[in-house]
Parts: C-alpha cells; sequence; structure tokens
C-alpha cells in the first residue's frame, strides 16, 4: 500500500494544540460568587443571563476579562508596569484556556472638552493625513489640521557643536490647527464676576463669594491679601484700573505670604485652571452648582465652534473643509470619500516631494471602511465633530467597536456588556450580526445580555442565578437555546414572555405643549404630551427622543429628569450614602445610644485609624501589583471598635451596612429600630428592584443598569408633577420587566405624569400613549411618524416600531 493510500483510510490524530478549545473556571468567588467552575468553548457566541445582580459581570468581567488583563501586563517591563493600573487576581482556584481578552463596556467616553466621536476613532487621523495630502491650497502636514495641536513658533541661537562650537541662529515653527482663541475646545466661557465676589466689600471683609474661599484661607485668599498687589482693606470697586487689571488678570507671579513662597495669579486664569478645566460631571453639587450660575458657554467666535483656526477651515478638497466634513452625517460623509476615489488625478509637487492624487488611494479605503463600519453599526447618523462626552452608554459601546470590526486579530476573546442598550428592535439584528462575524472570525465573544432576539443567536447559554445578591452567584443553567426554553429556570420561564397590548387606556388630564422644537435634528417639532398618563417616546436610535424630551421640554415644566449620566462615587461611596439613607440611620443610632451622629459614618469620628474606614488596607509594591488586604483591626468592618458597641435593635452599625434592601426595610419598619424616614427611602429601593443589594457595597462594584435604577429610587423622592425616564429597563431581566411596570404604574396612578424614552417592547405595549420619531437617524429623523395608542400603532403598522410591536404582540 502507498503512503498514499495509508494517509487516506487512517486520519490523523489532532494535534495536541487544538485540544484547547475550552475555557475552564474552577472555584470563582468573585463578589457574590459560589464557588462556580464552569466551562465556556472557544471560537463561539456565548451569552450570560439572569436576573441583576445575579453574578454574570463577576464571572465574566471581574473574573475571565480581569485575569486575562493581569496576565498580559505581567508581560511587559517592570518599568512599564509601573506605569499601568495595579489588578489584584481574581478570586479564583483555576483559570485555564485563557486568551487576550478585548472588552467593550457600557463605561461613557471621556468628557474631556477636546474628546470628539472623530478623535476616539482613527477617522479624524485619516482625514487630517487626506487634507495634508490633497487639500488645496496646501497649509502643512496632518498636524496642521489638528484641534488639539497648537501652532508653535521660536527663534534663538544654538551653540553646534561640529569641529569647532560656533553659535548659529535658529528659528523654529510647527503649524498646527488649534483655534487660538478657545484652545480647540469650541467654545468660549463668560464669567459673571458678580458670582465671584461682592464688590462692595474688602478682601479682608470676606469679599469672595467662591465655594470653599473662605477669608481665613491664606491659601487661596491670602495670597490676594499679602501680594502687594492689590489694597485688601479697599472694596472691590474702588480699585484703580491698575488694580484691577492685577486683581482679574495678572500672570503667574511668586510672592511670600506669611514666610512662605506662593505663587500670586489673577482670579479670572485662577479660576479657569480651578473649575473649568475639569469635568463638570465629576464635581461635587455645590461646585457644579456654582460653575452653572457663574459661568456661560457660548460658540467660539473666532473658529464658529469648529474648534480649527482660519489656516485649517482654508484648505478644502471640492469646496469642502476639513471642518464641514467633520460636521456630516457619517453616512454622508462615506459617500463624499467614495466619491473621491477618482481615476486621472494630477500631482502636485510641494516641499520638494511630488505628491499624486493616486497616493491616497489606500487611505480612502481604509477611511472608507471605517466610516461604512459607523453605518453598519448603526451610528450613521452621528458626526466625527459630535464631543464624545455627549454619547449615551449604548452609543459609546457601539463607537468602541468600530475599531474591533476591521481588527486583523483572531482567537481573540471579545467580551461585551448589553451590546444592545439603547438598539431599536430594528437596530438589534444589526448588532447581532456583528457579533456573528466576529466569533465567525474565529474568535471567542461573552455577550452578558437580557435581550431574547441577542440570547437566540447563542451557541452557548450560561444562566446564574438563582436569585440576586447573596441568593444568587451559582451556575444554573449551561446548554443550549432551545435546552434553555425548556428548562426551568427563571430566565427560561421568562424566556418567552409578551406583555399584552393595554385593551383600556388612562385618560389624560392636561398635556405639555413642546412648540417648534429645533435641537439637534428635530424639524420644527409641534407636540402635545398627554399628561396624568404612562406616554412612551420611540423611534430608532438617533431619530430625536432625547433631544425632544430632554432637550425640548419648558424648564419651568415642573419636569425630574432621571437620565443615563453615570454615577460617580469612590469605593467609599455606597446606596446607603448615595441615597440618604445613612443620615437618618445615623440619627437613629445616635438618638438610642445619646451620643453624636458622627460616630457612625465610616468617613468621620466613628472610622477605623488603622485604614481610616476603607475596611482595607493597600500596600503599594512599587514595580510590582499591589496587594489589598482586609484591615486586622476592624476586620473589613471600617468602624473602630468603641462605636461597634453603640446598638440599634440589637444590631450595630456595621451589621446593618451588611443588610440587603430587603432585610433593612424589616428591620427599620417596626420595633425599636423603627425609623420612618429610613423605611421610606427603603421602600423606594425596593421599589426598582434593588432589593438584592447591600446598603454598604461600595458604588463601584454595581451595574450600569443598577446604577441608574438607584439613580432612579433618589430622583423619585424630589417634588414634581412630571417624571422623565430615560430607557428604565436597562440592565433588566425579562423577569423584572413586569415589577418595573408595576412601578411605572404606581407613580401615574398617585397622580404623577410620567414620560419614558424607551425601546422595549414590553414598555410600548405598557403605555397609554405612544409618540414615535423617525421615520430614520440622523437628518432622515427629526419629525412626528405617529401619535396614538398602542393599538393604533399596531393596527397602521405604518412605521418600523409598529411594525415591530406587531412581531412582539403576535398581532
Amino acid at each position: 500500500m502507498s503512503p498514499a493510500a495509508r494517509t487516506d483510510t487512517h486520519s490523523p490524530a489532532p494535534h495536541v494544540a487544538d485540544t484547547h478549545d475550552l475555557i475552564r473556571v474552577h472555584g470563582a468567588r468573585v463578589n457574590n460568587l459560589h464557588d462556580v467552575s464552569i466551562e465556556i468553548p472557544k471560537r463561539r457566541l456565548t451569552v450570560f443571563t439572569g436576573v441583576s445582580g445575579s453574578g454574570k459581570s463577576s464571572l465574566v468581567f471581574d473574573t475571565i476579562a480581569a485575569e486575562s488583563q493581569r496576565l498580559i501586563n505581567e508581560t511587559y517591563s517592570a518599568f512599564v508596569q509601573g506605569f499601568m493600573p495595579t489588578l489584584a487576581r481574581p478570586e479564583v482556584d483555576v483559570l485555564d484556556g485563557l486568551t487576550t481578552a478585548i472588552t467593550v463596556d457600557q463605561q461613557p467616553m471621556g468628557a474631556d472638552p477636546r474628546s470628539t466621536v472623530g478623535t476616539a476613532t482613527d477617522a479624524n487621523a485619516m482625514l487630517r493625513i487626506l487634507f495634508s495630502r490633497r487639500g488645496e491650497p496646501h497649509i502643512g502636514p496632518p498636524g496642521a489640521f489638528a484641534f488639539n495641536v497648537p501652532s508653535v513658533r521660536a527663534s534663538g541661537a544654538v551653540t553646534v557643536e561640529r569641529g569647532a562650537k560656533k553659535t548659529v541662529k535658529q528659528t523654529y515653527s510647527r503649524t498646527g490647527g488649534m483655534c487660538p482663541k478657545c484652545e480647540g475646545r469650541g467654545t468660549v466661557s463668560d464669567i459673571d464676576l458678580t458670582q465671584l465676589y461682592d464688590d462692595s466689600k474688602s478682601i479682608a471683609e470676606g469679599a469672595f463669594t467662591i465655594p470653599g474661599w473662605k477669608s481665613d484661607s491664606w491659601w487661596t485668599v491670602g495670597v490676594y491679601a499679602e501680594s502687594g498687589f492689590i489694597d485688601p482693606n479697599k472694596p472691590i470697586r474702588e480699585y484703580t484700573e491698575k488694580e484691577m487689571r492685577d486683581f482679574l488678570y495678572r500672570e503667574p507671579t511668586k510672592v511670600k505670604v506669611q514666610g512662605v513662597n506662593l505663587t500670586y495669579e489673577g482670579l479670572i486664569p485662577k479660576i479657569h485652571k480651578s473649575f473649568l478645566s475639569k469635568d463638570r460631571e465629576a464635581m461635587q453639587p455645590h461646585i457644579r452648582e456654582f460653575v452653572d450660575r457663574a459661568v456661560t458657554f457660548t460658540t467660539c467666535p473666532d473658529c464658529e465652534g469648529t474648534r480649527l483656526n482660519e489656516a485649517a477651515r482654508s484648505s478644502k478638497i471640492g469646496g469642502i473643509s476639513i471642518a464641514d466634513a467633520c460636521a456630516m452625517q457619517i453616512s454622508d460623509l462615506a459617500g463624499w470619500v467614495r466619491g473621491l476615489d477618482e481615476p486621472g488625478g494630477t500631482a502636485r509637487a510641494y516641499g520638494g516631494v511630488s505628491h499624486a492624487r493616486g497616493t491616497v488611494a489606500p487611505l480612502l479605503v481604509a477611511l472608507g471602511a471605517t466610516l461604512d463600519s459607523f453605518v453598519e453599526i448603526g451610528l450613521g447618523y452621528l458626526s466625527l465633530d459630535r464631543p464624545s462626552g455627549t454619547l449615551s452608554g449604548g452609543e459609546a459601546q457601539r463607537t468602541k467597536m468600530i475599531r474591533h470590526l476591521g481588527s486583523s486579530l483572531t482567537d481573540v476573546t471579545y467580551v461585551f456588556d448589553e451590546p444592545t442598550i439603547g438598539m431599536h428592535p430594528h437596530d438589534v439584528q444589526r448588532m447581532n450580526d456583528l457579533l456573528l462575524r466576529l466569533r465567525d472570525k474565529g474568535n471567542t465573544v461573552l455577550v452578558v445580555e437580557h435581550e431574547p432576539e441577542t440570547i437566540a443567536i447563542a451557541d452557548h447559554v450560561v444562566d446564574l442565578g438563582p436569585g440576586a445578591g447573596t441568593a444568587g452567584g451559582t451556575v444554573c443553567f449551561e446548554g443550549t437555546v432551545e435546552e434553555l426554553r425548556a428548562s426551568g429556570t427563571l430566565t427560561g420561564r421568562h424566556f418567552g414572555d409578551r406583555t399584552a397590548l393595554k385593551e383600556t387606556v388612562r385618560t389624560p388630564t392636561g398635556t405639555l405643549e413642546i412648540r417648534g422644537a429645533t435641537t439637534h435634528n428635530l424639524r420644527d417639532v409641534d407636540v402635545d404630551v398627554p399628561l396624568g398618563v404612562l406616554a412612551v417616546v420611540t423611534g430608532v436610535a438617533g431619530s430625536g427622543k432625547s433631544s425632544l424630551v430632554h432637550g425640548s421640554i419648558p424648564a419651568d415644566a415642573g419636569v425630574v429628569s432621571i437620565d443615563q449620566g453615570a454615577i460617580r462615587g469612590s469605593r467609599r461611596s455606597n446606596p446607603a450614602t448615595y441615597t440618604g439613607l445613612l443620615d437618618p440611620i445615623r440619627k437613629a443610632f445616635a438618638k438610642a445610644n445619646g451620643v453624636k451622629p458622627g460616630l457612625f459614618s465610616a468617613n468621620s469620628a466613628g472610622a477605623c485609624p488603622n485604614c481610616n474606614g476603607a475596611g482595607v488596607i493597600f500596600t503599594d509594591l512599587a514595580m510590582m501589583a499591589g496587594v489589598t488586604t482586609t484591615c486586622e483591626e476592624c476586620e473589613g468592618k471600617r468602624f473602630e471598635a468603641s462605636v461597634l458597641e453603640y446598638r440599634l435593635g440589637g444590631r450595630d452599625i456595621s451589621d446593618v451596612l451588611a443588610m440587603s434592601v430587603a432585610e433593612a426595610e424589616e428591620f427599620f419598619g417596626a420595633g425599636e429600630a423603627r425609623t420612618p424616614a429610613a423605611h421610606k427611602i427603603l421602600d423606594r429601593l425596593a421599589d426598582v428592584g434593588l432589593g438584592y443589594l447591600t446598603l454598604g457595597q461600595p458604588l463601584t462594584t454595581l451595574s450600569g443598569g443598577e446604577r441608574q435604577r438607584l439613580k432612579l429610587a433618589t430622583r423619585m423622592a424630589e417634588k414634581g408633577g412630571v417624571y422623565v425616564l430615560d430607557e428604565p429597563t436597562t440592565g433588566l431581566h425579562l423577569a423584572d420587566v413586569e415589577q418595573l411596570l408595576g412601578l411605572l404604574d404606581r407613580l401615574v396612578d398617585s397622580g404623577i405624569s410620567v414620560i419614558v424614552v424607551e425601546h422595549h417592547q414590553a414598555v410600548m405595549a405598557h403605555a397609554d400613549w405612544i409618540i414615535d420619531l423617525g421615520p430614520g437617524a440622523g437628518h432622515d429623523g427629526g419629525r412626528i411618524v405617529f401619535e396614538g395608542t398602542p393599538a393604533d400603532l399596531v393596527a397602521a403598522r405604518s412605521t418600523l416600531t409598529g411594525e415591530h410591536l406587531a412581531a412582539y404582540a403576535g398581532t
């Protein structure tokens, strides 16, 4: 028998390298996981389901993705690791078969004023190269079109060491595209001086009205009083022209205050550095209120909001400047770029180098592919000059995906956190196709998701639960989608849930009039939003929903708006501190024990002196990864021992913070610990489906959906006749949507008008009134395409929303 024949009759044994086709997790105990062991197939699409708080993110993000990232970081030199975030090893016995993990989460993109959709992707960089090659007139290299690069000119004497030393005169220049007036921000600030000081008083009398600037603070006020540039005892309104100039605008100058060398600086530049250079959302509430009151932002008059200087705007391709290109809707820009790739272009020379039109052909292909990816992923309605901080969580997540769609990498683990957030049912199929494309390139795709349409395309499903918090953290089911449907798990039982269309709807008690709305892409919209009912505003992503609801409702309408903005909090922040729940609890403990309330705060008098109330000790090991250990003195309870001797209802303060919301609701509802103020807040937390959270759980460990519902529970205490909710179903399990609908009904029945911006079909079906925007996104949207009841929308089937709602309702 020939060698060839022998090969045909005996199948070769699989290569040992091909046997590593599973990610094995054994004994995972991160957060609420109960010793979880699981095997996940590689190069497949695996969806992780379960109620909010069941442990999905703990397994996927905090265990698998975190360990992959930590192992990759360890491959870098100790010097490089010193500049990287320190990552502790997850609590898990064995993690085997990991590949490089790329995490695409819901976290909002950086809100830096110079960060845009174009700079967050490669699109702006490619456009700058294109205009530096093809723009007429030619003004310089790609940096000449960058609004983050200022123009620099310098000249002076330099010493050249070549043979005999000699001094020569050198001139250096760099052409940047930054508008010098707004420094690339597109807006300029105008400061109301009356909000900074009382000009009838002197500095010594406490003229400053800036938060934190007390009359006895020598590091701020003292610098002005003892600088010698102004008279601290003279009312500000009596300053001479020179004193006023020094007071408001003087450049940084060294001065000596009480024997200490400090820097004196004019008030206006100091305010810019102290307040305006920071992210507004990261400010404390009272600081943010001051900035909103004292500072107004207007479009830069020099660059007209384009961020670019005149030279950068003057160079054009076919009559289009780079500012015009960045302002275009991306779907239109993609068409413009395709039109540039024309044969027969002429060559021209600059800088001694000949540049032919044909030399940018590969660049046009790459740029066109990037722009097409935006359209394909459902973001074609954006423009490249859109500030990245204004993107919703779903938009930010899809923008991050752009760089991965055309990647040449394979055998990578992509980890997604609810990628369908903020998506109309029409767009969910697009996202599903993209996830399958990533899988088909040979990648492992792990998705945390609640959307039934996305669960349905999974190769493998892992269901965690059975409950949330301490009641979750175990694997309830592993298998195919069909096996999930037949399983008795909570997800399996609710997989086919459909909310029926309302047979009878509420009668409006009034209307909220919106007239001539033109925010963003709205086209002079007039609409009457009914009050006293559950009104749902829907439409495809980018159709103008948020512009109508958040940007066009009159300011005096008494609206309590609960948007998707992230909750900012440190590891010391928790549900008890964020909601204000800790205040009545501390007062109850203080009253019961005859001591001060400050003792029962881990950030105040009662804090453990060893860990300063953090509960853990962080040991920085310089070039090695830092180590976090539980504080030995307080055993992680965060309070000093004497504080834990005080009790309320037989529990100390650490016991209370370790309670779940449901436990605490019962504890503070009756008996010795009865505290109505605390019970009211706990009721609201339970109403929004957060009964499983512990009161002392750090905010940094909460998922995006949990944070939004925590914000909802907090804002429900505010007085207002109209509540505006922005996609409250974010992060909700199918079984929890029914509870949310019950909450919305209770709000409406109590006399509150509820307006919900939502894509979830269960909420649409349960609405009393639907306002549908469209028909498309961007300039193809911005119009009202339907107003009426859900039943009328389904009967008409005149819009994309109507078609999908009809399919959902099975009519």
